[in-house]
C-alpha cells in the first residue's frame, strides 16, 4: 500500500495518511531511515511511502515502511 507521513513525533510513532484510512507506525515498523524520516519531517517534507497492513490488538498497523 502507499501513503503519507502524517505525524511522527520523537517518541518513535506516528500515523500514515493513504487512500484507504490511516495507519499508526511505530520507529521499528521502518527500513533503516528513521533519521532522514526525521529531518525531512523537520523540513516539512511530504514523506511518501509503501508499507505492508498488519492487525494489531489495536487495530491496523503500517508495517515494513519503505520511502518510495
Amino acid at each position: 500500500m502507499k501513503g503519507t507521513i502524517k505525524s511522527v513525533n520523537q517518541k518513535g510513532f506516528g500515523f500514515i495518511k493513504s487512500n484507504e484510512g490511516e495507519y499508526f507506525f511505530h520507529r521499528s515498523d521502518f527500513n533503516g531511515f528513521w533519521n532522514d524520516l526525521m529531518e525531512d519531517k523537520d523540513k516539512h517534507k511530504v514523506i511518501e511511502v509503501e508499507f505492508d497492513v498488519v492487525e494489531s490488538s489495536r487495530g491496523p498497523r503500517a508495517s515494513n515502511v519503505k520511502l518510495v
